[in-house]
């Protein structure tokens, strides 16, 4: 087994303020949800994760934003704290703050509209930040896909690097297979994992990559420290 562990980190540009704050936040929300008696912590779930039910219908659309900050596990939320760490960094550090912020926010939206989509008629709240993640994720592909990921592989205890569109792009092969394969599923069959918000926050993110690469990356702001 292997994962990623980092990325070549470009020189200078905008310090990461709102890649770490995100970490952050969504650290100190499922801390939070953990103190809570379960029956409260399913309850908070229930009011703050997006439903989408009632998505559909125009009920509680706030929780598009609201749900991205929750996780069930600590699994699901170190994996999505991990790939924020080592792809949102150098995205912040050439849009800027201010964009990045609109940019990772709009991009879970839309990865959760797409799940809604999907499944208008799930009553089962959709939690977690691997949407917006996948916005960033689809934007790196497109901006950065010269630069390398370092890699583990846990087994022999050793790193190599691969390049950024090859990781990028077999995870993204992934999420569509396992998403065809759970078109119709119930939720429960599907293992409750949310392919089509990953796919289309990454598809989000590919479409703005482009225009934040045509407007903002060029051979001089693109150095590897």
């Amino acid at each position: 087994m292997f994962f990623p562990i980092g990325d070549d980190n470009i020189e200078g540009g905008h310090p990461a303020v709102f890649s770490f704050l995100f970490l952050i936040v969504n650290t100190g929300i499922f801390l939070l949800q953990l103190s809570m008696p379960h029956g409260v912590q399913a309850g908070f779930v229930e009011t703050y994760g997006a439903i989408p039910a009632e998505i559909s219908n125009g009920i509680d659309l706030e929780t598009l934003v609201s749900s991205m900050f929750l996780h069930g596990s600590w699994m699901h939320l170190i994996g999505n704290m991990l790939y924020l760490w080592i792809f949102a960094d150098n995205i912040e550090a050439i849009i800027g703050n201010f964009r990045f912020l609109l940019f990772y926010l709009a991009g879970g939206i839309a990865a959760g509209l797409i799940q809604v989509a999907i499944s208008p008629n799930s009553a089962v709240p959709c939690i977690g930040a691997s949407g917006a993640i996948s916005a960033v994720m689809g934007a790196y592909f497109v901006m950065f896909p010269k630069s390398r990921v370092r890699m583990v592989f846990i087994l022999f205890l050793s790193a190599f690097y691969i390049p950024a569109w090859v990781f990028l792009g077999f995870w993204f092969l992934l999420q569509l297979s396992s998403g065809y394969q759970v078109l119709g599923m119930a939720e429960i069959d599907a293992g409750g994992v949310a392919w089509w918000a990953h796919i289309g926050g990454f598809v989000f993110g590919l479409l703005m990559g482009a225009v934040f690469r045509q407007r903002f990356v060029t051979d001089r702001n693109i150095r590897y420290s």
